[in-house]
C-alpha cells in the first residue's frame, strides 16, 4: 500500500485581509460577507491612475476571460485608495470598461484607511500641482490577493503577472 503525502497549505504567518464595510459602484453598502463563499481577487488602486490600475484591471478582466464559466465562482474587487475623486458614478464609469464581474468599492477616508490596513496596502497622495487641489497622483501598493471563500488570504500575484498564471493559480484552488 502506498501513502501519499500531501504537501501542507501554509497559513500566511501575518493576517492579510478581514472585515470591512465599503459602498460599490452602484452605490450599494457592502461587506466582506456579502463575498462570502466566493474567491476574491482584491486589488488597491484608483480611476485616475495613469498605469498600474488600468493595466491590472485589464489583466483582471483577461484572467476572468480565460476562466470562462468557472469564474463565476471568482469575484475581481477594485477597492479605491483615493475617495476624494472616486465616487461610485466615477467608479461605475471606470469599470464599465472592463470585465463585468469587477466590483469597484469606495468608501469614507477611514473606511479605506482601515482595508487598506487589514490588506497592508501603502497608499499616499503625491501632489503634482499645488495651484490645483485636484491634480495628483496617488502612489500605492500594486499587489493583487487571492482570498479563499472562507475569507482567508490565499497567495498573491505582483503587478505583471500573466494572466494565464494568475488563472492557473486559481484553478488549482477552486
Amino acid at each position: 500500500m502506498a501513502v501519499v503525502i500531501q504537501p501542507e497549505k501554509k497559513k500566511s504567518a501575518v493576517p492579510i485581509g478581514g472585515p470591512f464595510t465599503l459602498t460599490d459602484h452602484n452605490g450599494q453598502q457592502v461587506t466582506d460577507q456579502t463575498y462570502a463563499g466566493q474567491y476574491l481577487l482584491v486589488f488597491f488602486g484608483y480611476t485616475f491612475c495613469p498605469d498600474v490600475c488600468p493595466t491590472t484591471l485589464t489583466t483582471l478582466s483577461n484572467t476572468m476571460d480565460i476562466l470562462g464559466d468557472v469564474g463565476s465562482k471568482v469575484t475581481p474587487l477594485f477597492i479605491s485608495v483615493d475617495p476624494e475623486r472616486d465616487t461610485p458614478e466615477q467608479l461605475k464609469e471606470y469599470v464599465s470598461y472592463f470585465h463585468p464581474r469587477i466590483v469597484a468599492l469606495t468608501g469614507t477616508d477611514d473606511q479605506i484607511k482601515a482595508v487598506a490596513k487589514a490588506y497592508r496596502v501603502y497608499y499616499a497622495k503625491a501632489r503634482e500641482n499645488k495651484d490645483d487641489p485636484e491634480d495628483y497622483l496617488v502612489d500605492h501598493s500594486s499587489i493583487t490577493y487571492l482570498i479563499g471563500p472562507d475569507g482567508a488570504f490565499l497567495e498573491h500575484f505582483s503587478h505583471g503577472t500573466e494572466p494565464e498564471q494568475i488563472a492557473e493559480r486559481l484553478l488549482e484552488h477552486l
